[in-house]
């Protein structure tokens, strides 16, 4: 591997870890999701806005682009709220494992919004990612309501993904970001203003739980987010999508680490969370593999 290419795959390493390190900070952080997913989107587009300042970028889009950034940053604030009550409700283990049948929901959905069919494999390790999910739900039932919002989390994050598929090819990724963050926390501040949510106590913070904030919307939202997109130009698909498939496995052993006894489960959770992790690696590598063989054909045409 070439020094350049070695840098980015460290750098790459570090942001799944990061990523991985957020399911900790909302454990760690004592407000509920809903004010929790509001401070965060709120400080990462502050953030975003002193990145843009910095290299003088401008983020003007059309008014096309910004109804779709409407929708998909009201997806992706829902996402989060869904995912942080996972955590709260349950444990950073049963979240991210279950957060892994996002691969399953994508394959789904892709074929509704870029028209194709679905494949026999892709719904046989669907089914396999349900029977590994099966597994730690038989033995792991008082957290049913941590699957619950997980799978909802799961199935958003799936959504946001593919609409973003379509939405990344005509604007910059970057641009795409700061307004989903925008509207993500616009709507959020609207469900909490009509609902009462803002009160004394929403803005009573404690020091630590700002710490973890400013962490959380600094690093892991807009650091993580920026320098992701660079080393995306640099990395095959292979590589990228191999490597945050690794996210669950460096949340769960975060998780053992800061937390302790509180992280353990029962060996079936493990046998499950194997299978369910097994068979998201191994899509992984099938789309891979046929990307690969597309270009190659792809390629061969060209030349006769």
């Amino acid at each position: 591997m070439q020094e350049s290419n070695l840098k980015h795959f460290l750098q790459l390493h570090f942001i799944v870890f990061i990523w991985g390190f957020t399911a900790i900070l909302g454990k760690l952080i004592s407000i509920d999701s809903i004010p929790l997913v509001w401070y965060r989107m709120l400080l990462a587009v502050l953030f975003v806005l002193l990145y843009f300042f910095i290299k003088k970028k401008h983020f003007l889009v059309n008014r096309k682009s910004l109804l779709k950034f409407i929708l998909t940053g009201t997806i992706i604030a829902l996402h989060w709220i869904a995912f942080f009550e996972a955590i709260k409700v349950s444990t950073v283990s049963i979240a991210l494992v279950t957060m892994s049948t996002g691969a399953f929901f994508t394959s789904l959905l892709e074929p509704l919004f870029f028209k194709r069919r679905i494949k026999t494999i892709e719904i046989v390790l669907g089914l396999l990612v349900i029977g590994g999910l099966y597994i730690i739900f038989n033995f792991e039932t008082q957290y049913a309501l941590g699957f619950f919002y997980a799978l909802i989390a799961s199935f958003l994050s799936a959504l946001f993904s593919v609409l973003n598929g379509l939405f990344v090819k005509k604007n910059d990724a970057e641009v795409i970001s700061f307004y989903q963050l925008f509207f993500g926390v616009v709507f959020v501040t609207v469900f909490l203003f009509f609902s009462g949510g803002f009160t004394i106590e929403f803005f009573s913070l404690s020091n630590s739980d700002w710490f973890y904030l400013v962490i959380l919307s600094s690093i892991c939202t807009a650091y993580a987010f920026i320098v992701s997109v660079k080393v995306m130009k640099y990395l095959s698909p292979f590589t990228v999508i191999l490597t945050m498939n690794l996210e669950p496995i460096y949340a769960i052993l975060l998780a053992l680490l800061v937390f302790g006894d509180k992280e353990k489960m029962k060996p079936e959770f493990y046998y499950g969370a194997f299978i369910v992790l097994f068979v998201v690696m191994l899509n992984g590598i099938l789309k891979n593999r046929k990307a690969i063989h597309q270009k190659m054909k792809k390629n061969k045409n060209q030349k006769l």
